[in-house]
């Protein structure tokens, strides 16, 4: 175990990313588990906080295992290699697809309240997750972000794997990841604490990030 909770990596996460303080920049964190980990970088860059809503898409009968993704702007991952290996059919990826869109649909409602996503045009653009296994979700993120016109993107998660950071790096600027262990076993394996983040605590973490940035 590498971190005692997700707002403790945050903050030796946010520790690698102090020269991005003060500058135009924005953190988004990838719901729920990266919320906690994004609020302390944030808060310590001084930067503002929103959410990059993303699906992983799980293999039916074993959902932790990801074969692609999916994020807003129709945007659309695959690993391909689990999707040959296990012979996973496009009717089966679009009925999951599905269902995981319509748990976006319900998360961007909660999440933003009725509030406009942010502009991304020109910023500097800080990806957060509690942890990056396949990638699928990072990926697909940095597509949706990408499509924006930023001024550059950064990935950053606490614990990830080689494959996946290798990965990102050929679609962000920059991937900082406190630790890169292999093999890589599962990104909760590595937190002492790594109950649940819930809906509520999203959002009462999103209001209190704006209230300190105002």
């Amino acid at each position: 175990m590498f971190f005692v909770d997700r707002r403790e990596a945050g903050r030796r996460l946010a520790a690698k990313l102090t020269k991005y303080r003060g500058m135009d920049a924005i953190v988004l964190a990838l719901p729920r588990g990266g919320v906690p980990v994004a609020f302390e970088v944030a808060r310590t860059l001084e930067l503002p906080l929103d959410i990059m809503l993303v699906r992983k898409l799980g293999v039916p009968g074993h959902e932790e295992l990801a074969m692609g993704a999916i994020a807003n702007g129709n945007v659309e991952v695959l690993n391909n290699d689990i999707v040959a290996e296990l012979g996973i059919g496009r009717k089966v990826i679009e009925a999951v697809a599905k269902r995981e869109r319509s748990e976006l649909i319900r998360r961007n409602a909660l999440y933003r309240a009725g509030c406009a996503a942010p502009v991304l045009a020109g910023r500097t653009v800080i990806l957060v997750d509690d942890g990056i296994a396949t990638g699928a979700d990072m990926r697909a993120a940095t597509q949706a972000v990408a499509a924006q016109n930023p001024a550059r993107i950064v990935v950053a998660a606490p614990v990830a794997s080689e494959d996946a950071v290798t990965a990102l790096r050929e679609i962000a600027d920059e991937v900082v990841a406190l630790k890169t262990p292999e093999p890589f076993v599962g990104v909760g394996l590595y937190y002492n604490d790594f109950s649940q983040t819930s809906d509520s605590e999203v959002v009462r973490l999103r209001v209190q990030a704006d209230s300190l940035s105002n």
